[in-house]
Formats: C-alpha cells, sequence, structure tokens
C-alpha cells in the first residue's frame, strides 16, 4: 500500500526518505517485522518503542514512525508524528479500509455490567434480523464465530483488523466493550459511535489511572465521539456524564426520574421480570438472568436499541430469548440435583462483588457462601475493601487466590484478610482447594458464589499461566465427592 495513503489524516513530517513507496505491512512490535513493513514506535508503561528502532530496521523495516527524535536515524524514510499512539489509529484504519464506517458500532463502558450489556444488545440486534460483532472481555464474536480476546479492548492495529474481518463477514454492527484504557490510550481513536452507554463507575484500575479523575476522564472521552448516549443516572457519576457528552442523549433509571424507567421488580432465582416505561408505552420484560443490576444493564441495552430503531416488541423477545451470559451469575450446577447451587461470577470489584453477593442472597434459602480473593499486580487499595464486603455480605466466606501474576498470593490474601472485621472465614490458598472446601460444607439450601474469574478458564501463576475453568472444576468436584460418598 502507498506510505501517503496510510498517512491520510495524519498530521506528519517527513525526517528522511520519500513518502511515495508502498510497504508492507504495520507493526508496532519489533519483533513480528519483516522486509519491507512499517514500524511504528509507541511509548508504552513497560517499554518505549524508539529503543527498538534499529532491531525493527535490522528485521527488513522500510519505514519508522517515531513521536521523539531518533540519535541515530536508520537508513529508510523515517517520519515524525505528534502522537504515535493516534497515529496507529489512523493509520491501521486507513490499511485497512475504514472499516468501521462500514457497518454501525455501539460502545459500551463503565466499571461493571460491560459484558452482559454487549451480549443483551447483540440478543436484540439478531432478533431483529441483523449479523452482529462483538469486541469484548469473554472473546471476540463475527456472528456465532468465536475468537480468542486477550484484553477487553484490543490495540488499534488488531482492532481495525477486526473490523474488517467483520465487515468482510457482512457484519451489520459491531458491539463492543470499551475500556477506560482503551479509550486513554486512544485505541479506539477515530472511530464514530452510533450509541455509547454508560453503565456505573465505581473504584477500579487506579493502579493506571492513578485518580479517580482520570478514571472518569478516560470514560467521558467515549461520549464525547458518539452520536448517542445513554447513561443511567442512578449512578452517582451518571449525571455528570449526562452533563458533559456530547450528541443526543437519554437517561434510564430504576430509582430516578428518567427516560427509561423500570418498575415492580420481581426477584427470583432463575432471574427477574419487570415493568419497562418509555414514552408512556409499557412492557413487562422476564430476563433469564437474576439480579437488579442486571435490570440496569437491560436498561442500557434497551436504550442503544430504541436509538437503532429497533421496536419494542422485538427488544422484549430479544432479551427474553437470551438464556445467560458466560461467567455472569452463572448457575453452572443446574444439572445436577445437589440440593444446593453453585455460581460463577467474574465480580472482581468492591462494587461487583456488592452487587453478585446482594443479589443471590434475594434467592438463596439457606447459607450464602463465598469463594473469593484479589488479582495480583492489580489495585491493591480494593483488596481489603472486597475482604469486608466478602465477610459482610456472605453467611461464610473462603479467602483464596485468583490470578495471583508476579506477586506472591499469601501477600495479597493477607491484604483482602486485613479489611475483614468478623470471624465467618477461613483461608485456603489453593483456588481448587477452596471450591471444594465450599462444595464439602454446603447443606440444602445453600448457595455458593465463586467470584473473580467468571469466564475466564485459566489462572496466572508467577512462572506460568495454567487451565483453570471453574465450570470444569466444579463438576470434577462433584465426581470427587460422590465417590468419596461412595467410598471409592
Amino acid at each position: 500500500m502507498k506510505l501517503s495513503d496510510i498517512f491520510f489524516g495524519v498530521d506528519y513530517e517527513v525526517i528522511k526518505g520519500n513518502e511515495n513507496i508502498d510497504v508492507g505491512e504495520i507493526q508496532y512490535d519489533s519483533r513480528k517485522v519483516k522486509n519491507g513493513d512499517l514500524f511504528v514506535c509507541i511509548k508504552g508503561y513497560k517499554t518505549d518503542g524508539h529503543k527498538y528502532v534499529e532491531s525493527a530496521y535490522k528485521n527488513g523495516a522500510a519505514v519508522i514512525v517515531c513521536s521523539e527524535n531518533l540519535k541515530n536515524l536508520p537508513d529508510c524514510t523515517v517520519i515524525k508524528v505528534k502522537d504515535s499512539r493516534k497515529a496507529l489509529s489512523v493509520m491501521s484504519s486507513n490499511y485497512y479500509g475504514n472499516p468501521s464506517s462500514k457497518m454501525k458500532v455501539i460502545g459500551v463502558t463503565g466499571t461493571n455490567g460491560k459484558t452482559t450489556c454487549t451480549f443483551m444488545i447483540k440478543s436484540i440486534l439478531e432478533e431483529a434480523g441483523y449479523k452482529v460483532g462483538i469486541v469484548g472481555t469473554i472473546a471476540n464474536y463475527i456472528g456465532d464465530r468465536k475468537l480468542h480476546s486477550d484484553r477487553t479492548t484490543p490495540e488499534s492495529l488488531e482492532l481495525q483488523k477486526l473490523f474488517k474481518d467483520m465487515v468482510d463477514s457482512k457484519v451489520d454492527y459491531c458491539v463492543m466493550e470499551t475500556s477506560s484504557h482503551s479509550l486513554y490510550l486512544d485505541r479506539v481513536y477515530g472511530v464514530k459511535f452510533s450509541e455509547a452507554v454508560f453503565t456505573n463507575l465505581t473504584r477500579d484500575h487506579l493502579d493506571f489511572h492513578k485518580t479517580f479523575e482520570n478514571y472518569y476522564k478516560a470514560k467521558l472521552i467515549l461520549f464525547q465521539n458518539t452520536l448517542n448516549s445513554i447513561v443511567n443516572i442512578d449512578d452517582t457519576y451518571g449525571s455528570r456524564i449526562y452533563e458533559d457528552a456530547k450528541g443526543n442523549k437519554i437517561t434510564y433509571a430504576i430509582e430516578k426520574s428518567a427516560d427509561l424507567k423500570a418498575s415492580n421488580l420481581n426477584m427470583h432465582s432463575r432471574g427477574v421480570d419487570f415493568d419497562l416505561t418509555y414514552k408512556g408505552e409499557k412492557k413487562h420484560i422476564n430476563l433469564n438472568i437474576p439480579g437488579k443490576y442486571n435490570v440496569m444493564n437491560a436498561l442500557g441495552s434497551i436504550g442503544a436499541c430504541i436509538n437503532e430503531g429497533i421496536s419494542m416488541d422485538t427488544i422484549k423477545s430479544g432479551l427474553e430469548k437470551m438464556l445467560s451470559v458466560p461467567g455472569r451469575c452463572e448457575i453452572v450446577t443446574q444439572k445436577y440435583n445437589l440440593g444446593y447451587e453453585v455460581i460463577v461470577d467474574y465480580a472482581h470489584t468492591p462494587d461487583g462483588l456488592e452487587n453478585i453477593l446482594k443479589t443471590v442472597r434475594e434467592f438463596t434459602k439457606g447459607r450464602l457462601i463465598a469463594v473469593y480473593g484479589c488479582g495480583g499486580d492489580r489495585d491493591n487499595t480494593k483488596r481489603p475493601i472486597m475482604g469486608n464486603i466478602g465477610t459482610k455480605l456472605s453467611d461464610f466466606a473462603i479467602i483464596t487466590s485468583d490470578n495471583p501474576r508476579t506477586e506472591d498470593p499469601m501477600h495479597i490474601i493477607d491484604e483482602v484478610v486485613s479489611g475483614i472485621k468478623t470471624d465467618n472465614y477461613i483461608v485456603i490458598e489453593n483456588r481448587r482447594e477452596a471450591i471444594k472446601k465450599a462444595m464439602e460444607i454446603a447443606k440444602q439450601g445453600d448457595v455458593i458464589v465463586i467470584a473473580g474469574k467468571g469466564h475466564e478458564d485459566y489462572q496466572i501463576l508467577k512462572d506460568r499461566t495454567i487451565h483453570f475453568d471453574e465450570r470444569e472444576i466444579v463438576d470434577d468436584i462433584v465426581k470427587e465427592l460422590k465417590n468419596e460418598k461412595k467410598g471409592v
């Protein structure tokens, strides 16, 4: 592709060489550079791409794109830009034919609820006859085809390639979880959103953003780059988002007066039903996922689809056909007659843990048993808070390891325990053994919530990543306990 075409819309300066040349692929990892490729120097938090210019050139780079002055210019074309992250996003879009402009893009952001909202919107749009792609935490989807996902929102180069694959597959809508990292790091820079949904804002990612104000401002970026904003005004930060957002805006709530309003909630063990009111029209909706917060997720999803011209009847049908979201209040013992239930949930923030435990408490007849920990190399200020919440809202808690990453698991656990003010807990570092202990002590009517990992099928330890799917583990433990009971 012509270098000048790749740089369309980018403010740049040719330091050396010729912009009227053909290049191969765009790379920001020098190890992936091949002969004739273009290498973009990205400044990260752990390393700086400018350090790898020589490596990229030796691997065959025909063009180096930098944002700083290079001490030693390689013998190839060198182009300087003001912001290499923004440049990479625009260049990637140009390279892949500006795919996001060929379909409608719906973004969902917030601390919690992003994944559930994307699945709800997908279900509604598919009910309306559209082909839908998802970019998200669990996986990326092109229609029914599931693709592996390494992070909530990919780097701009991979994201634009995914957009192109969606367009090539005749996708009408891309619904994407839009993380604060992706917004702050310009991974979605230049993408024009048709709809943007705000779910909530609570403590998370302060290891990255440092302050809550920075976290808020990162989220706000989405609402300044969308045609329509759908805002949860029951959330503390919702009113502020509403005031700061650009374009058309609609609100949703359960407690406050709003454009989209849910009332008469009826919670039960297999879901929740409620009355939806919008512009004087009322619909009764029955969700197959329990929890008041999932009613909120439904409202945000409904708002986006109303703006896209979907009828209320289709919205109702699409929501009611969705049976579950992987790792989101997912009951994994439905096929057994154990007398108790085991629920897997991705809750890994104080607010998320509080929501899932309060939700499950509403339909728990016996004891509520919580199994949870905190991830390593992440915001450690939330650890004692989660320690307190988990023990306060459950009858019994087992504090265990999550994804310790490079940290000592027991150090993390000690920080979780430091916030506990009761004695209704034990510590079992090994997560599998913690789950087994919970199932061993569970009685008729009890519910076990395993929080923190949800859909994840791995555990990240200091020196390796191991397969760890809690659905499989629960199945294995059910068999083990049956065999132990039989004396096998």
